[in-house]
């Protein structure tokens, strides 16, 4: 495959993942205006979500980059 065809190919999962990703979880409830950031009973983040993106997004990258090699 060329190197273009792989950089559309990966861009077309990470945006997949991302599209069907909600970008705000709260496992709680929504969230307290109020609340102090310190503290265990506030929300996750979404951001998160995102990281977990590009950490798939980097994997699909190393396995396309190394079945090359082979």
């Amino acid at each position: 495959m060329s190197r273009l065809r792989k950089t559309i190919m990966l861009l077309s999962i990470t945006g997949f993942i991302i599209f069907f990703t909600p970008i705000k979880t709260f496992s709680q409830g929504p969230p307290d205006p109020n609340c102090d950031p310190l503290d265990p009973l506030c929300p996750i983040d979404g951001g998160v979500t995102l990281l977990l993106a590009v950490g798939v997004g980097l994997g699909a990258k190393k396995a396309f980059k190394n079945s090359d090699s082979n």
